[in-house]
This record gives C-alpha cells, structure tokens and sequence, in this order.
C-alpha cells in the first residue's frame, strides 16, 4: 500500500513535470517501478498510465495538435512497436536503457545555449526524418516502455511550442494500444503490474487536467530548457537504476589491488574475469579467463597431459601491446597452486 501511494504522488509530480519538460514521465518513474517489479514488468504498468496520459492530453490540447507530424510519425512507429515488443523476450532492457542515459545526458551542452544560438538551431524536418523518428521511437518504446524525452530534442529542433509539443506527443496513443495487446499475448503482465499501472494511469488524469493552467506561466525558451534539463537528469537516474540491475544481474565484481611494483583491476562478469595489470617490468597487460577450447592445438595438448596430474586447472590469456598472445595455466594438486607461463 505505502509503495502504490508513493507511487501515485511520483505520478502526479512526474506528469506535470513531464508536460512542463514536453515529455519524460515514463522514464523519470522506471528507476521508482525498478524496485517494485522486474524489468520484463516494467514497460506494462507504464505503458497504461501513458496511454491513459495520451488520451487525456489530446482532450485538453486537441487544438494545437501538429497534423504534419501525426500523420507521418504514427504509420511508421505502429510495425516498430511489434518489432519491440516481440524483442522484448530476447532482449534485456536494462542494456537498451543504459544506452538512452547516455543519450539523455548528451544533452548536456544544450543547457548552455544562448536564446539566439536555440533559435538559429531550429529547423523544418524532413518526411523521411519523421518517419524515421517515428519508427525509433516505436521501436524503443516497444522495448523499454518509455520514449518521453528521448525524442524531446528533436521536438524543439522543430521549432514548435510547449503547447504543440506536448499535443502533437500525444499522437504516440495508438502505439501505447498496441504495446498493450502485445505485452499481454507475450503474457508480459502480473497483478502487481496491473495495479501499479492503473494507479499510474488515474494520476496522469489528474496531472493532465490541472497542468493546462500551469503553461501559461512559462515562456516557450524557459519550457525549453526546463526540458533539456530534464532530459540530463533523467539521463543520470536512468543510468545510475540501469547500471545498478545490470551489475546485480551479472555479477559484477571490480577489485583494485596495489602494490610497490604493479598495480591490477580486476573486473568478474558472469563466469569470465578480466584483469588490468600494470608493472614496470612488463607493462600494461589485459589477462582474460578462457576455457580450454580456446587455446591453440599445442597448448590443448599440454592441458590434457596436465589435467591427468592435477585436480583443476585455471586458464587466463595474457594480451601485451605489440606482442603475441600468452597463456598461464593454474593448476591446483591437493591443495598446492602451480603456475606455469
């Protein structure tokens, strides 16, 4: 119950803050719902409260609707949305959100702009770009259950208002639609899911109708850099939640170890583990575990005669710049560790 009221008031202020910045709710509220659901959940609760935002908002701002951009960003973001979602199963998002962080916080220098350099930097796009635009958007909404600001920049490229922005987004109602029916033949859906979404949605309805009177107080410049802004700091939550289920989901492990001639990073990934050493005597070198398939034909003849002496043995690849690779063999005997190079 605590988690689905923070949720609900998350919403409401993600929302309004999501028509003031033209777009950013869904992926403001993944790192709160990465904590309540697992990731393949995650693009189904959220995928109801926006699609509930779309209808709402296309009520409130049906007037400034951008015709140009609907009619060429819908035909071409519906068969991306089924691209995505039928990847949904093979793909984990967590990688694909790691990759919109770091696009989001490439926004960075936009923050910065002068009025007369954003103005200069405005331009009329393309049918093909748009459709292009609306393919991606589909593509990675379908996965991730969130586009929001990923597109926002290229929203104000176009030169539109925060009115026309945040009613020509709204036209992404339709993929929202099919996104729903997908995830739900692919049985991506819990209980748990369903009622986080529909508390999402119930707030977007709140959030749309009291956020009209909040508009008007912003100027197009200010409306712009707020989004900017928004973009940047979803950027970072994004990449700090993503990374974080990453390391948990693999087993990430990093080790620093020092000493008066070498320093080592250890880095474990799953079952492989890769050592940066450096010395003085030997330089930078990369150390990689591998299995015994992996060494070349003489050395694989040297590993079975070892392993009929030895318990186990452990295999690491040596990789030093300007020089052939070379391989280190661990081999454990009744509690004693040789190592041959």
């Amino acid at each position: 119950m605590i988690n689905l009221v923070v949720l609900f008031l998350s919403t409401i202020v993600a929302f309004w803050i999501s028509a003031i910045c033209g777009g950013g709710a869904s992926l403001i509220l993944i790192p709160l719902l990465n904590f309540m659901l697992p990731s393949s959940l995650i693009p189904f609760s959220l995928t109801i409260g926006t699609f509930t935002s779309s209808v709402s908002r296309i009520i409130v701002f049906k007037r400034h609707i951008n015709w140009k951009i609907f009619l060429w960003f819908v035909p071409f973001s519906i068969p991306a949305v089924l691209l995505g979602g039928y990847l949904i199963k093979y793909i984990e998002p967590s990688y694909l959100q790691l990759i919109v962080a770091f696009f989001l916080m490439g926004n960075i220098p936009q923050l910065f702009k002068s009025k007369n350099a954003a103005l200069s930097s405005e331009s009329k796009c393309s049918k093909s770009f748009l459709a292009i635009i609306g393919f991606l958007s589909g593509f990675i909404s379908g996965i991730t259950g969130a586009i929001g600001l990923l597109f926002n920049r290229f929203y104000f490229k176009m030169g539109l208002s925060k009115e026309e922005i945040i009613a020509t987004r709204a036209n992404e109602v339709f993929s929202h639609l099919v996104k729903l029916i997908i995830y739900i033949i692919l049985g991506l859906y819990s209980k748990a899911a369903l009622g986080l979404g529909l508390a999402i949605a119930v707030a977007t309805i709140v959030s749309s109708f009291t956020v009209q009177f909040i508009l008007p107080y912003l100027s197009d410049q200010v409306f712009k850099k707020i989004g900017y802004g928004a973009m940047v700091v979803s950027g970072a939550i994004l990449l700090a939640g993503s990374s974080r289920k990453i390391v948990d989901q693999n087993d990430v492990l990093i080790a620093l170890d020092r000493s008066k001639n070498k320093t080592e990073i250890a880095l474990s990934w799953r079952d492989t583990n890769f050592v940066l050493e450096f010395s003085q005597t030997h330089g930078l070198e990369l150390e990689r575990s591998i299995h015994w398939t992996g060494l070349p034909l003489k050395l694989q003849q040297k590993y079975f005669a070892l392993s009929k002496k030895h318990n186990s043995i452990y295999i690491e690849k040596v990789i030093r710049f300007r020089r052939k690779a070379s391989y280190e063999f661990y081999c454990h005997k009744e509690g004693v560790l040789t190592r041959l190079d």
